[in-house]
């Protein structure tokens, strides 16, 4: 933990260095910075920027041409808001849209040991998950951070942002593959002159997730104004919110956690819910120290001291002697109330630790006038830290009698009882809680060159550059146990009147034995044989190479202006290689003197540890791209305003999946009423499977109280495999929208307002079913899905449930964005300006349909333990002058339920089916957070602030499943608490 959190990294030293050149060249150098760009306003038409030529970019369009209007619908969030919202991370800021759902970032994926994207801040739009979303930086691709192929916001030069644009809308025929939900685009200050600075602290009201931040930058042009260089260093810590302990207690005196959970009926047709609600659910197969929850001991359980004793069921619930609980749920093993103290959901951290360090310079050097090489360098490292679940959950384990140290009064009842062994659960509160390193390095560079020419009587801009990107990513899990050495280490007899191992082989491996009745910790050598020093690991490079060129100009004039022609054309190659330790990933990892030859583990097969059982893997793709775009004006007269017509083409091979086209066509109208403008796109845009689907290696997730729904089964242990499928086809989108724009009326100066309709119809989806499904549909009698688990093996660690994917699924979602803000300058005489902003999302539908015989669509609109709430809000409102500025911010989404597929009931239920399982209950509130700020300029260039973040310390609701964990949903819901940040900005 030390080790992980120390400021001497690798990149560390390179950005203290880079700090202090920045702070001696600012004392020798200092001049003016530039001013900020104007932000806090809405952009009724798409965002553009003003280069050095005085040409117009516009972020989803390749056309360069001044007076161009694109028709997708873009957001632009600038500087000025990026600083009042005063997040540590920029990704936060940007999160908070409600066009984006679904984004992660340090508080999703705590829960988990496996799958590397804890900490990783990625977005997604339109609840199309990040993988449909493209995100850029200054227009250009960016490596990847996980073979997901998202990258990873936290590893961008967040000072020097001075805009964000966010395209809501599909812009593959622009961009190419991903942007299928959208784009966002991070405009960086290119021209920046000057020094500045940014120091921040932070802690919520409950003293944790304790938050640093400390940025500079520097920037000063020679050579006659020819020469460009700018440096620019972050530092951030991020302490995160730890884990709670076993049971219903959360970090600090976080009090919102009940166990909330579906309970499993196990009946289908009797004419009540097989699903019910309910708060402090009890596994009943287990408890903290140990259950016996079989036979005819069933219900003994053992204290921390090891004393026997009967376990308090929940639900007046009484030991059936063959697994069950009377007055319980059969069905995933709970009961309501009792003795909750082996419960390990809360015991999983709420945020990841994060530390993060990024390095950045770029250089530019005009040989002509409005023409420029340059080349830019970043260097930057992302390590978090999270504890997934405390302990080690074991819920089926078989015990021997004659165990020394079962005490005697249970030696007895075994004797009375005529048996010899029992089923025993526990989550082994005496052992150690495992922990989850990620360490992401990524290097880019990127040389290119841009500006303008003459040819063919006008004058025409050109854009090039190479990227080459690396991520090196690796994951290393602490405390986690070996199953096999597990299972040996607590059998345990008397030997020469010592207690061994009873298996000679293992105790020739160096098996020490453990106690388990009680909270007697392991022995140091006992633990160094179960949860070795040297745990799972996984070793991942990435890289990336891009080349890229475009050109744009005026072709022809025409009786409404120029006909705006841009071509261009991109080549790119992705590559991953991933390596993992001989426990996990099996024959295809040699064995070492870190990781010895063991025969007790499944040397083949791999997948002996309780979690994080990483496999090998590799593979790459590259492509060719060809793309045209034309802006065609169709009117500019007083009388009937401004029209044009644009289109644009692109041509896509991939080495993996063959040839796709992607297109778009739109218009903008510019009518002659007063302010009012029309727009309206449509396009067909892609999406390629990217190296985790094509290629990856099996992901295996352990499933600790999976339903088994056959008879006889209840809930057992398993692994969920994910593999890839080198098969898969690129993804296809219809992309629409309409809309209407109210920009700066002369009646009412300052008002903006826009509403655009959209829908997305998305075939060949890319996506597998879930576990459970797989099962269920089994169970049902679809035999299509009976090939691909074991859930009663004989073999430790031998149960599994596959999920692959395939091209089969389709997806559609339509709905509205509205955006509006006024500015008031000189509110009622005062000085300053009050401005009030609103961004707002509304999702009518959200229908995903499997493709699967069998498999009803599901409507995921509104269904808040997901990502598509069916109304989010944003509203701002600022208040600014010359000295000061205050602010207050309103986040808000509506109340949803669990699922649109459950039928609600309480009596005369109709029959359960996997498609549509009956429910007590199906309603989550939504809801509604304050956020406030403000700052003062102390002096010229120097300006102290502060933010607190949801004000009124609002709990996120619960997100019952129907197993054990921390049910809640990150996505959605604030899971911090009320959040007290303060800084300072120094700018000259």
């Amino acid at each position: 933990m030390k080790a992980l959190f120390t400021s001497q990294l690798r990149l560390g030293g390179a950005s203290l260095i880079a700090l202090a050149a920045m702070a001696m060249a600012s004392a020798a150098n200092a001049q003016t910075a530039a001013e900020p760009a104007p932000a806090a306003v809405p952009q009724a038409d798409p965002a553009t920027q003003t280069d050095q030529t005085d040409q117009i970019v516009v972020t989803g369009s390749r056309i360069v041409a001044s007076g161009f209007t694109a028709p997708t619908p873009t957001t632009v969030i600038g500087a000025e808001q990026i600083a009042a919202n005063a997040q540590p991370n920029l990704f936060n800021t940007i999160a908070q849209l409600p066009s984006l759902q679904g984004s992660t970032g340090s508080a999703t994926g705590t829960f988990s040991t496996s799958s590397g994207t804890q900490g990783l801040s990625s977005f997604s739009l339109r609840g199309l998950q990040p993988i449909r979303t493209l995100t850029l930086l200054d227009g250009q691709r960016v490596a990847a951070a996980n073979v997901s192929g998202v990258p990873d916001i936290s590893l961008f030069p967040q000072l020097l942002v001075k805009r964000v644009d966010v395209v809501n809308g599909g812009a593959s025929a622009t961009y190419g593959s991903d942007a299928v939900g959208g784009v966002v685009n991070f405009i960086t200050d290119t021209r920046f002159t000057g020094f500045k600075a940014n120091v921040m602290g932070g802690i919520t009201t409950y003293g944790d997730n304790k938050q640093i931040l400390a940025q500079g930058a520097w920037g000063g042009s020679f050579a006659g104004d020819k020469l460009h260089l700018i440096v620019s260093g972050e530092y951030a810590h991020d302490g995160g919110v730890g884990p709670g302990d076993f049971g219903t207690d959360l970090a600090r005196s976080r009090n919102w956690y009940k166990a909330t959970t579906l309970l499993n009926t196990n009946q289908t047709n009797n004419g009540s819910p097989q699903f019910v609600y309910s708060d402090y659910a009890q596994p009943y197969q287990y408890a903290r120290y140990g259950l016996i929850n079989n036979g005819p001991l069933q219900g003994i359980a053992f204290d921390v001291n090891g004393n026997p004793y009967n376990f308090q069921y929940g639900s007046n619930g009484q030991p059936l002697g063959n697994g069950r609980v009377s007055n319980c749920y059969p069905g995933n093993g709970f009961c309501v109330g009792g003795d909750l103290t082996g419960a390990p959901g809360s015991g999983a951290s709420l945020v990841s630790k994060l530390q993060r360090v990024v390095g950045y310079t770029r250089i530019g050097y005009d040989f002509a006038p409005g023409n420029e090489f340059y080349g830019t360098l970043s260097i930057g490292q992302v390590k978090t830290n999270n504890q997934p679940s405390p302990g080690y959950n074991r819920p089926n384990l078989t015990v021997q009698c004659a165990n020394p140290y079962l005490p005697q009064l249970v030696r007895d009842r075994c004797a009375t009882a005529g048996i010899t062994s029992f089923n025993f659960g526990t989550s082994n509160g005496a052992f150690p809680d495992p922990q989850v390193y990620t360490d992401r390095r990524q290097y880019r560079g990127v040389l290119g060159a841009k500006g303008k020419f003459s040819a063919a009587g006008g004058e025409w801009n050109y854009d090039a550059y190479y990227e080459h990107g690396e991520t090196i990513a690796d994951i290393n899990v602490h405390d986690i146990v070996l199953q096999n050495r597990y299972v040996a280490a607590t059998n345990a007899i008397t030997l020469n009147g010592a207690i061994v191992c009873a298996d000679p082989v293992a105790r020739a491996a160096g098996c020490q034995p453990i106690n388990v009745f009680g909270g007697f910790v392991p022995s140091a050598s006992a633990l160094a044989y179960v949860t070795p020093a040297n745990g799972p690991f996984q070793h991942t490079k990435l890289t990336q190479d891009v080349a890229s060129a475009n050109i744009s100009g005026n072709l022809i004039d025409l009786w409404a202006g120029p006909l705006s022609l841009a071509i261009g054309g991109e080549y790119r190659r992705e590559f991953y290689r991933v390596n993992a330790d001989p426990y996990g990933a099996g024959a295809t990892s040699p064995n070492s003197a870190a990781y010895p030859v063991d025969p007790l583990l499944n040397q083949a097969q791999g997948s002996n540890w309780a979690a994080g059982n990483y496999k090998n893997g590799g593979g790459k793709y590259n492509v060719y791209e060809f793309s045209a775009e034309a802006n065609l004006p169709l009117l500019d007269s007083e009388s009937l305003g401004r029209a044009n017509l644009n289109a644009a083409a692109r041509y896509t091979h991939y080495s993996t999946s063959g040839s796709v086209w992607a297109w778009k066509i739109g218009g903008t109208w510019a009518t002659p009423i007063d302010g009012i403008r029309l727009r309206a796109v449509t396009s067909r845009d892609v999406r390629a499977p990217n190296l985790s689907e094509l290629f990856a290696a099996p992901t295996v997730t352990t499933l600790p109280n999976f339903n088994n729904p056959f008879p006889g089964g209840g809930a057992v242990q398993a692994f969920q495999n994910t593999v890839g499928n080198p098969n898969l086809k690129p993804e296809i989108a219809r992309n629409t929208e309409v809309g209407i724009t109210l920009a700066n009326p002369h009646w009412l100066p300052g008002l903006s307002l826009s509403v655009d309709y959209y829908t997305i119809k998305l075939s060949g989806v890319i996506s597998t079913l879930s576990a459970d499904q797989i099962v269920r549909f089994c169970a049902e009698g679809n035999q299509a899905f009976c090939g691909g688990f074991v859930l009663n093996s004989p073999i430790q660690g031998g149960n599994f449930v596959n999920v692959q994917p395939f091209n089969l699924a389709s997806w559609k979602t339509s709905g509205f964005d509205i955006e509006a803000s006024y500015r008031w300058q000189r509110p009622l005489g005062l000085p300053g300006n009050f401005t009030v902003r609103a961004l707002g999302t509304h999702v009518q539908e959200f229908l995903v349909r499997a493709g699967i015989a069998g498999v009803a669509t599901q409507d995921n609109a509104g269904a808040n333990n997901g990502s598509t709430p069916n109304w989010k809000w944003l509203a701002i409102q600022t208040y600014d002058t010359d000295k000061f500025s205050l602010l207050v911010q309103e986040r808000w989404f509506s109340d949803g339920n669990f699922g649109n597929q459950y039928v609600v009931c309480q009596t005369g239920c109709p029959a359960s089916t996997g498609n549509n399982p009956t429910i007590s209950r199906n309603f989550m509130p939504g809801a509604f957070y304050v956020d406030v700020g403000g700052s003062y300029k102390v002096t010229r260039g120097l300006e102290g602030y502060f933010k607190v973040d949801n004000l009124f310390n609002v709990d996120p609701a619960p997100a019952p499943q129907t197993n054990t964990g921390l049910d809640v949903n990150p996505a959605l819901y604030d899971t911090i608490g009320r959040t007290y940040r303060i800084g300072m900005r120094l700018n000259f």
